[in-house]
């Protein structure tokens, strides 16, 4: 029996090394980098279904972000940038940043907007789904599980948006 938990364990374990405060640090990391490429496709974008995707983008990750600074005020956890996924996180969202504004507006932005997008919000949910295992206190598995709904429902959207209104 010790052997089977010791393997469950090292299979688990690369899944539930989260801190609460590594997930939250991770959590503003993911809302500052989407607002911030959402206020570029803003000015940029040219297809209406893109536009309203960013006003959405900058609506939704505001919230989850005070929502999230609230809970860690709340449980006096202190966000942790130490994780290699959170710094990550951040500079990937940086390059993107520096990307976006660097193109020049039209459908070419549109489509690497979308498509930065569409891969960001299918790795924050892979790593959303992995965090939520290792949180701690209930209230943030909760947020994290509503967190998780939102993030899904996004990546749903730029899905479609890239399939249905980018097409030529």
């Amino acid at each position: 029996m010790t052997d089977t938990m010791a393997s469950a364990g090292a299979v688990a374990s690369p899944k539930n090394d989260w801190t609460d405060g590594q997930i939250l640090a991770f959590a503003h990391a993911a809302n500052r980098g989407e607002i911030e490429e959402a206020k570029i496709a803003q000015h940029k974008a040219s297809n209406p279904a893109v536009k309203k995707f960013a006003a959405l983008m900058i609506a939704d990750h505001s919230k989850m972000d005070a929502d999230g600074k609230a809970l860690a005020a709340k449980l006096s956890i202190t966000p942790d940038t130490s994780k290699s996924d959170v710094t990550d996180l951040m500079k990937d969202a940086q390059g993107d940043i520096k990307d976006l504004q660097s193109k020049k507006a039209g459908k070419d932005f549109d489509e690497d907007y979308i498509g930065k997008q569409v891969d960001t919000h299918q790795k924050v949910l892979d790593k959303l789904n992995d965090a939520v295992q290792s949180a701690k206190a209930p209230e943030l598995k909760t947020d994290l599980n509503e967190s998780i709904a939102k993030v899904q429902g996004h990546l749903t959207q730029a899905k479609a948006i890239k399939d249905n209104s980018l097409k030529s």
